[in-house]
């Protein structure tokens, strides 16, 4: 075997093993990547029930009810609302009209049980992803930067 085909048949092989390298890098990071939708949008996506993601909106006006060691709440997006139970204790901070982001599984029945509830750091906080995913969808409303909650 001539040197130079030798050298060909080292960078194939090196690029087949980083090709290699890469795929099983990204599989990996694909079974642990948490996705973000707003309530709107897991109407358009396929998702598996007790598949993990998380969730963005706001907290609508009197829909948080506590029952033992359970909470419930409903999160809208303002085009679509959907039920949340959370089984543990809720942020400080966690309250109506704000801003939060929890994560878990969408169940059968349509309702999303999370495991995780990440609510606003101070009063004049919006988690960016629902930010952002409020104003790409054109409902976003300044007054929510500034802590007045809707009615």
């Amino acid at each position: 075997m001539k040197r130079k085909h030798k050298r060909l048949l080292l960078v194939l092989v090196s690029l087949g093993l980083l090709g290699l390298g890469t795929a099983i890098l990204l599989s990996a990071i694909e079974d642990n990547l948490v996705f973000f939708y707003t309530p709107s949008e897991i109407e358009n996506k396929s998702i598996k029930n007790d598949q993990v993601f998380r969730i963005g909106g706001v907290v609508v006006n009197g829909t948080i009810k506590h029952s033992n060691s359970f909470s419930s709440f409903s999160l809208t997006d303002f085009r679509k609302t959907i039920s949340v139970t959370f089984k543990g204790v809720l942020p400080d901070l966690f309250r109506e009209g704000q801003g939060v982001i929890a994560e878990g599984s969408l169940k059968a029945d349509g309702t999303f049980t999370a495991t995780q509830v990440l609510a606003k750091h101070d009063e004049t906080y919006m988690p960016k992803e629902v930010a952002d995913k409020l104003k790409s969808s054109g409902l976003w409303k300044e007054k929510f930067s500034k802590n007045e909650y809707f009615n």
